[in-house]
């Protein structure tokens, strides 16, 4: 008789962590003050119960799991980019593989900031009741943004194990992508070295699918102290700008990037989004799209059926330089800011905007808040004042989450685009409602098997 756990899979398990999280947290901040005075006698010691949950047991739990996922960001990405470089059966496909990835997320990125300026020009963010919202108290200062060229050197690894060490993807991908070249070119001594990458790619995907079981724990800590530690006050105040950005975040992944599926490939783009739920719950709850990297491309692989020469190179040059969510933030954010110190843009003023924020995204990390930093280039390109960054960072975080979910979305988007126009496409595994799944299923047999048998 199979076990019951089965009956609720990996997404579902997720989903209740999610929900129970936000429940959990939204009712700690309800209960306890700000200060977190509320405190529990243990021993003869008064312990604040608000630390204990929020600061102690979320904030560990929490910041574990995604330090685990982040663990397996550079040695993934590195070992798959390698496989999936060395098993092109011709090399110089690479810069068209390149030309089409890169091309497809700045033009995505593109459509995203013409969007939101559009619509933030119609609505008008930045006026509640015919008021100009109060700068009383804005303050930010900008950290310094890298110029484009400077960011085209930095690509250009000059010690790669430093580069693994400090997690520079642009960095780690192009070492990759050489090495990958040169084992290609090198005949029987490239294939040596190249099966011997693929046993460490099999292993480093079964640590992933280990540390996915983990999962629906560290979304539960994530939320939890999230919602714990942020007040409804932060969205009403800013009420017209945070419901702006989040419905033209969900009009770029349920309408753009749908329409470009079905108009470059074909395919059915409800397949897709279906296929997209867990990556997206670990992307909505980590805020990153680097820590994702190893669910987001385990999805294209096992679920979307982009071949591995194409989704190792594809999604994670996505999670690098793909940030159409962050492009949303920062045209909204810009038409925003402008209204509220009364500043009028002129026409050429918005495309620099859109040019700026569209480049800008090459240069744009895939960590939590650095949205911000690059938000104080594009203000900078049309005059605007910089402090007024600080008038929405009090409601960045939850809209970070949307973003971070938004792009991993393009992410896979793109890499069907690519692997369908390359030939390296599985077209029955797309379409197959349980693909990916029945590893997950196997797996957890296995465990359930194991486990069975150790008590007997």
């Amino acid at each position: 008789m199979p076990n019951e756990k089965q009956k609720l899979g990996l997404t579902s398990r997720i989903f209740i962590g999610m929900i129970a999280g936000i429940l959990i947290g939204s009712l700690l901040q309800f209960l306890f003050d700000d200060s977190g005075d509320f405190s529990v006698r243990v021993f003869g010691f008064n312990i604040s119960a608000y630390a204990i949950l929020v600061d102690g047991i979320f904030h560990v739990v929490g910041q574990a799991f995604v330090a685990s996922l982040k663990m397996l960001v550079v040695p993934l990405v590195f070992v798959s980019l390698v496989c999936g470089t060395c098993s092109l059966s011709d090399p110089s496909r690479l810069g068209k593989l390149a030309g089409k990835s890169v091309g497809l997320y700045v033009f995505t990125t593109a459509i995203a900031i013409t969007i939101a300026v559009s619509l933030a020009l119609m609505i008008k963010p930045g006026e509640r009741d015919g008021q100009v919202i109060s700068t009383k108290g804005a303050n930010y200062v900008a950290k310094e943004a890298p110029s484009f060229a400077q960011i085209l050197i930095d690509m250009v690894p000059s010690n790669p194990i430093n580069a693994m060490a400090e997690g520079n993807m642009l960095q780690v991908i192009v070492f990759a992508l050489l090495l990958g070249v040169a084992m290609a070119l090198s005949g029987e001594a490239g294939k040596r070295i190249g099966n011997f990458f693929e046993d460490v790619n099999t292993v480093i995907m079964k640590l992933v699918t280990m540390l996915m079981a983990l999962a629906p724990y560290g979304v539960f800590a994530l939320l939890a102290k999230l919602f714990a530690t942020m007040g409804i006050a932060a969205i009403l105040d800013l009420a017209k700008y945070f419901f702006l950005v989040l419905v033209v975040l969900l009009i770029h992944a349920f309408v753009t990037y749908p329409t470009l599926l079905k108009v470059f490939t074909g395919l059915n783009p409800l397949n897709l989004l279906k296929k997209m739920r867990e990556a997206v719950l670990f992307a909505f709850s980590t805020s990153s799209s680097s820590a994702t990297l190893p669910i987001t491309l385990e999805t294209a692989k096992l679920k979307l059926g982009v071949k591995s020469p194409v989704a190792s190179f594809t999604v994670p040059l996505g999670a690098t330089i793909n940030m159409d969510g962050t492009a949303i933030m920062q045209g909204v954010a810009t038409v925003f800011i402008a209204q509220v110190y009364g500043i009028d843009l002129s026409v050429a003023d918005y495309l620099m905007v859109i040019l700026t924020a569209t480049l800008a995204s090459i240069g744009t990390a895939g960590v939590p808040g650095v949205g911000l930093i690059m938000l104080a280039l594009v203000l900078q390109q049309v005059n605007l004042p910089v402090e007024g960054i600080a008038l929405i960072i009090g409601v960045d975080r939850l809209l970070d989450m949307v973003r971070t979910a938004v792009n991993i979305t393009g992410d896979c988007v793109v890499a069907t685009i690519v692997a369908k126009s390359e030939g390296e496409f599985d077209e029955a595994i797309f379409n197959d409602p349980d693909a990916g799944q029945k590893q997950e299923e196997q797996a957890f047999e296995k465990t359930v098997n194991t486990e069975s048998q150790e008590l007997s």
